[in-house]
């Protein structure tokens, strides 16, 4: 269809779906339902999402089942593509209740418990569609992702690229093959998925997904010749200690780049990626590559940031060459404290031990574990996470921040209960992103990981809705200083959990 001919066949929808809106009843007619549904669709691919929810939802009127179930699909998609968690997942359960044995049905729902932050609860109805139809690409899709969190980076990249033949023009499919080839390292390779990624992109000329992932793209093609996360083999295999100081609750330890002097960065797990001043980068002759989308508490919500390669990282004895760095240029204005620089070590890789008692900090790439350890699940989704359990009813993935301070929830999950009864403390507080000045305290609050409980508790409730919406699922919260400094903290990507032993 030409583009003049899908504007003339949207303005006869359009005439039709006013229409309907002024004899609009509990039921419409078989034909009006498909022209509404048909409508969602052509909106859809013009990605005017909110226009094809107002679509799907009248074509949902239909008393045909075939085209309700069909319709209720496209409004739970379209949901997830615009990031509205709450809705998807609500119409995910009808959709699951309306169609419990169809496997895109159910592929759906589990796409939208996933969106919904509840991973477990995901991983078990997408086996449950691979069951009843082996060649679902969108239960091996699932099953990849959730591989791929779990750290079982060549198990994800044989289902998701076993999806792939299956269904070669699903876009999803590709950008995930893209993000499992990336933190395998293997650059070339997640450029081309991306690449397929975009292409089949509805509207992709204007599209600002489309232009974020050619940046992706222009980035990691900057590698060719280099091996990233370039480490040696001895140093892989070698633990590396170092000590660290403590500064306003953040763990701060040396570290030289591109072979320059010293300086301070933080250990930060909240960041996916090293950051480094716009200074920093200009004493290192570090230029940017391309501009990137990074995302954090604060009224700025999502933020333009320069990428960039570092060519040598120092961190005591150990040395990463050809590493991705975020530059942070533009700087924030008007925040009480200099952006400074930050790191984690997993985001090459390596796992990490943490003794706050002795002020010593482990990089390696396999941990000793103990019996007196606190196993818990990890996750790893551009961040590290954990599940918690709020009030007892509640479960939510918290990302693991040792760059942070307090233990905070999402605006979105503090909703989940009445918060009228309970009484709001405003706080003003600032973040990677500038100040959230609507973030609050909340008094009264359960929350417990596994074993360790804490009854009737306050915890700051933060506008976390940017950083949802670029990981592609709602945050439940963070958990930072005020709770990992009571342990020796392992953060553990060869087993998947977070280890934690009081001291």
């Amino acid at each position: 269809m030409t583009r003049r001919t899908l504007r003339f066949a949207l303005s006869v929808a359009a005439v039709a779906a006013c229409t309907l809106v002024l004899r609009a009843a509990d039921t419409i007619t078989a034909g009006d339902a498909e022209l509404q549904f048909q409508l969602g669709n052509l909106l859809s691919d013009e990605t005017r999402y909110r226009e094809a929810l107002d679509a799907f939802d009248k074509a949902i009127r239909t008393d045909d089942p075939a085209l309700h179930i069909r319709a209720r699909e496209g409004k739970v998609k379209t949901a997830l593509r615009i990031a509205e968690f709450d809705l998807a997942q609500k119409e995910a359960e009808l959709l699951k209740a309306e169609a419990p044995a169809d496997p895109f049905a159910l592929s759906l729902y589990a796409d939208s418990l996933w969106s919904a932050g509840l991973f477990d609860e995901s991983d078990v109805v997408y086996q449950q569609a691979l069951s009843i139809n082996p060649e679902s690409s969108r239960a091996r899709f699932g099953i990849a992702r959730s591989l791929a969190t779990r750290t079982k980076l060549a198990e994800a990249l044989t289902e998701a690229l076993a999806a792939l033949a299956i269904a070669p023009r699903d876009g999803e499919i590709h950008a995930e093959v893209g993000e499992v080839y990336r933190r395998l390292n293997r650059f070339d390779e997640a450029a081309n998925s991306y690449n397929n990624f975009i292409n089949l992109l509805p509207n992709k000329d204007r599209s600002d997904k489309a232009s974020w992932t050619r940046s992706q793209v222009k980035f990691l093609q900057a590698f060719e010749g280099r091996l990233p996360v370039d480490i040696d083999q001895q140093d892989l295999d070698t633990p590396h200690t170092m000590p660290f100081r403590l500064v306003d609750d953040k763990i701060v330890v040396q570290v030289k780049v591109n072979g320059g002097r010293p300086q301070d960065f933080i250990l930060d797990t909240g960041s996916e990626e090293t950051v480094i001043s716009r200074d920093t980068a200009q004493r290192a002759n570090i230029s940017p590559i391309t501009y990137t989308l990074s995302a954090g508490v604060g009224e700025v919500g999502l933020r333009g940031l320069q990428l960039s390669r570092i060519d040598r990282l120092d961190i005591g004895d150990l040395q990463v060459r050809n590493l991705p760095v975020l530059i942070k240029n533009p700087a924030l204005r008007g925040i009480p404290k200099r952006e400074g620089e930050s790191f984690s070590p997993l985001s090459f890789g390596m796992s990490m031990l943490i003794d706050y008692q002795h002020r010593q900090f482990t990089i390696a790439r396999k941990l000793p574990s103990t019996d007196n350890d606190l196993h818990l699940p990890m996750r790893v989704h551009r961040l590290a996470m954990v599940r918690g359990m709020l009030n007892e009813t509640r479960p939510t993935y918290f990302v693991i921040d040792t760059g942070g301070e307090v233990i905070s929830i999402s605006a979105e999950t503090a909703g989940h209960f009445n918060n009228n009864a309970y009484r709001r403390i405003p706080l003003k507080v600032y973040g990677t992103s500038g100040w959230d000045r609507d973030a609050f305290l909340l008094p009264g609050m359960s929350l417990n990981f596994d074993q360790i409980e804490y009854k009737n508790m306050p915890l700051v409730v933060l506008n976390l809705r940017a950083p949802s919406v670029l990981l592609g699922f709602q945050l439940g919260g963070i958990v930072g200083h005020n709770f990992l400094s009571h342990y020796r903290v392992a953060l553990d990507l060869d087993r998947s959990e977070l280890r934690l032993q009081k001291f």
